[in-house]
Parts: structure tokens; sequence; C-alpha cells
């Protein structure tokens, strides 16, 4: 019997034995900065003289880590690693690979307060925001260990023998494959795409993103520990334009899972399509892209509920999840009362590195993000939308940005078009529900929105025509809960994979039948 799944709570942090405890994590995680890391291919530890250098985006002059670097000969030796390991792991047991992921959730979930401070410290995530990035992961190792022995008990895979034959359908795995992991939900996601294709009996090469490697290599020694056997993820952080095309291309990589920009992401579905010499198959491509998600507010709205959406929404680790508000379209009646209180609201917001106290606003990831999103700032002011809050930055010490408000914005301007991956919202007024829903669904993404409302036909109309594949009724656009949220988005927000919902480890399988004559 597989036990039912429930998520991981969050940390109270007004308590004070918490606020305690993670303050000692920070000054426990201060004394391990700075170390030097190595790749793990085939279980051996590589050091390498070219390094990735970690360093806190709330303070530029302190140094996370060192992380030895890839190369293309590297790669060549860890994907031959994944495929010689794939011979015997396909074979292993469902209940052991599962087994695996609970006593790495349980030896992450003791270790909570710590993993919490490595986030802080690599990308200067808020308590909040670290606390549940990190209780998403322990969710994702749970939820995938219990969908695994789900699929292994055969339940809903019953297929019609005859009296002359005997019937039978199982899953298999697929190979050995590559995942690309983003910097933004630095342990959550990259946690949850390592240990998908590895708990249904692929082998995996695990390509962190360069800003945040180090808490990529604590999730390999809480797995080693759990009893992980070398080989079976192979850490190899490096260069997307050397390491990552080199492995996307791979004639011997069999699927590839990545979570980044619509750049990266088209650009891998384009190579990984190109069959290769000596290919055997069709590559599978999972992508998660982003988004440019928008929160209608009609006139029949709870103006207080749908202020705090936007604000926590837009503003939550400065913007920078694919599922951030970035667009408010509010019906002219409600618009400028919407609009103040929204000002009113983020004028409370603190902003500052979060490893020295609990910001509600930390620093954005690094400087040619900080440049990007100022750039994008000058560009809302050129189109004519005007700048009621914020639109200032100071990066002396951190990349700091203030959360930032335009209004009266053109539904076609580049702000509202454009991701821009930062403490960025941009308002818009319409006329009616019918107008609304179209300026919503007049981008090339369709990752996440949200509506509030009290009108049932609004609401109604919204679930049947409001183009996104995560749509929330009066609540913001953030927050989706393994299990509870199957996240994944329609048009170029990425192929729709679903995250966290049951059918997410098919990505990694594929189908067999077995019919035998009497």
């Amino acid at each position: 019997m597989v036990v039912p799944f429930t998520h991981e709570p969050f940390t109270d942090f007004s308590l004070e034995e918490n606020q305690k405890a993670q303050k000692e994590a920070l000054h426990q995680v201060e004394q391990m900065l700075g170390k030097e890391y190595p790749l793990l291919i085939n279980g051996e530890e590589i050091y390498t003289d070219d390094k990735i250098v970690s360093t806190n985006p709330g303070n530029k002059e302190e140094v996370i880590g060192k992380v030895s670097k890839a190369n293309k000969e590297l790669a060549e030796k860890a994907i031959q690693s994944a495929n010689e390991h794939f011979d015997w792991w396909r074979k292993s047991t469902a209940e052991m690979r599962a087994d695996i992921l609970f006593r790495t959730a349980a030896i992450v979930r003791r270790r909570r307060f710590e993993f919490n401070a490595w986030i802080i410290k690599e990308a200067g995530k808020p308590w909040k925001e670290a606390d549940a990035d990190i209780a998403e992961g322990i969710d994702f190792l749970e939820y995938y260990g219990r969908q695994m022995l789900e699929i292994d008990s055969g339940k809903g895979l019953d297929i019609v023998s005859r009296p002359i034959e005997n019937n039978r359908f199982s899953y298999i795995p697929l190979g050995a494959g590559v995942v690309i992991s983003p910097w933004n939900f630095l342990f959550a996601i990259m946690a949850g795409t390592a240990v998908s294709p590895i708990v249904t009996g692929n082998t995996v090469i695990l390509k962190p993103a360069s800003n945040t490697p180090v808490i990529a290599y604590k999730l390999m020694e809480a797995l080693k520990e759990a009893g992980l056997p070398g080989g079976i993820i192979n850490y190899l952080p490096g260069p997307g334009g050397e390491v990552g095309d080199y492995l996307v291309e791979h004639p011997k990589t069999r699927f590839v899972s990545f979570t980044g920009s619509r750049e990266v992401g088209t650009r891998i579905f384009e190579r990984a399509a190109v069959v290769q010499e000596g290919q055997e198959w069709l590559k599978r491509v999972v992508a998660e892209m982003g988004g440019k998600d928008t929160i209608i507010v009609d006139d029949n709205a709870d103006l207080e509920l749908a202020a705090e959406s936007i604000v926590n929404s837009a503003f939550g680790f400065s913007g920078q999840k694919c599922s951030a508000c970035s667009r408010v379209v509010a019906h002219e009646d409600v618009y400028d009362q919407l609009l103040d209180r929204c000002v009113e609201l983020t004028k409370e917001l603190d902003v500052g590195d979060p490893s020295e106290q609990n910001y509600y606003m930390g620093a954005v990831i690094d400087q040619a993000s900080y440049d990007k999103i100022l750039n994008y700032v000058e560009i809302g002011k050129e189109e004519g939308a005007r700048l009621v809050h914020g639109g200032t930055g100071d990066d002396k010490n951190g990349f700091f940005i203030q959360p930032t408000i335009f209004a009266d914005a053109d539904p076609k301007s580049r702000i509202m078009q454009e991701e821009i991956f930062g403490p960025v919202v941009a308002f818009t007024k319409a006329k009616d529900f019918d107008e609304m829903l179209d300026i919503a669904n007049n981008t090339e993404y369709g990752l996440t929105g949200a509506i509030i409302s009290n009108n049932r036909t609004h609401i109604e109309m919204a679930k049947e025509d409001f183009h996104v594949g995560n749509l929330y009724i009066n609540r913001g656009c953030t927050a989706a809960i393994v299990g509870y949220h199957p996240f994944g988005g329609f048009k170029m927000s990425g192929t729709d994979s679903k995250a966290g919902g049951p059918d997410y480890l098919n990505n990694f399988l594929q189908g067999k039948t077995i019919s035998e004559m009497y």
C-alpha cells in the first residue's frame, strides 16, 4: 500500500525559536563558505583548474563556493558513465529507487534550516522563499517516490486478454538523459528534475545553473548518504554553450529535461530534434520556458484580496519566478482604487540582504539580470507607461532593485509582452470582461494566470477561455504546491509537462505491450 502524499509544511518564522534556528544555520553555513567542490562522474570526484565561482547576489564579495567546471571531454565521460549504469539501474526495483528518494527527503528535512541558509546565501532568497523552495524539493522527493510505486503496482494499466492470448502492458525507462536546471528554484526544481528520471529507472547527467551550483552539490551529498550509487546522477556544472550543447546533441542522450528561458528552451528543442549519426531514437524533450503572467481583476472583485495577490505574486523573490505576476488587467471602474492600494502595499516592502535579516525582498541574481531589468524600466518609460513606484536600483554591494509598478501600459507594449524576470509589474485597464480575456491571452506565453472576481459568469468564462496551464481563482498566480497544482504551461511556456502531477513520471517512461499466444 502506498502512503498518501501530503505536502511539507512551511516554517513559521513569526516564532522566535524558528528565527533563532535560522540565524544559527546561517552562521553555521558562513563557516563553510568558499570551499572547492568537484564534479561527480561515475561516482568519482574530479577537480578541474577552471572553476565556477558562486557568489551571494546580496553581497557580491562573499564567495559561496568554487565549483569545478566541466568541458566537452568530461561531458563525454559523463554520458558514457550514465549509459553504462543504465544497463543495470533499469532493472533495479521501483521500491529500492523510491526508498532512496524517501531517505533523501528525510535527510533534507533534518537539515532544513541549513539547506535554507545555503539558498539564502547562494540565490539571495528571503527566508520565507528559501524555506518554500526546500519544502517543495522535499515534496518532489516524496511525491515522485510514491508515484513510482503506484506505477509499479500496475494500477490503471489493465488491458484485455483473450482466450487465445495473454496480454500485459507496462512501462520501462528510456535511458540516459540530461537535466538542465534553473537558478531561481535552485533546490526544488533542480531536485525534482534530477530525481524524477532516476526513480523511473533512468540515469542522469545533471547540469545545474552556473549561478547556483553549490546547493546542487548539497543534494548530491544527501542522495549519496541516502544510498544512491555513484554514476546514477553525474554532477556536471559547466557552460551551456559548450557542455550543454554537447550533451543535448549527443547520440547517446535519450532525453533532455530543461527549465529556463524561452530562448534557450527553443534552441534545445531544435537541437535535440536533429538525429545524429548512430542515434537510435527520437529524443524526448521536457521543457518549461517561462511566462508573462496576468492577474485579471473585474468590477465585482474583493479589491483588498486582489491587491495582496498582485503584490505578493509580483514581488515575491523579486519577481524572479516564471509564474510571477508581471501584468494586471483591471476593469476601468476599479482600476484607480486597485492601483492605489497596490502602491500602498508595495511601499511597505523592505529590500536588503536576507542573510543579514529577514527582508521581504533580496537582490536579483546577478549583474546581467540587474542591468536587463533596469533597461526594461527605461523601455517602459519610453513606451509611455506611467511609472508610479520604484524603478531604481543599487548595485554597489549587491544587485538590489526596488519593486516597480507601471500604470496605463499599452497591452501590446514590450513591458506587457516580454518576460522581464524581475520586480516589475504593469497595469492596464479594460472596459469589460471580454476585453480582459483578450488582453490576458495576447502574449506568446501561457503559463499561469489568475482571476479575482465574485462574478460566477466571469469565473466560468475564465475557466474555458483564459489560455494558461495553471489558472488560479481568487488567489495569486504563484506558489503551486506539488501534488495539489500540477505545474506547466501552454504555448511558448513549454511542453506543459505538469511537474508535481500524476502523469509527470510518464515523461521518462515508455509503454511496452507483451502479448503471448496460448
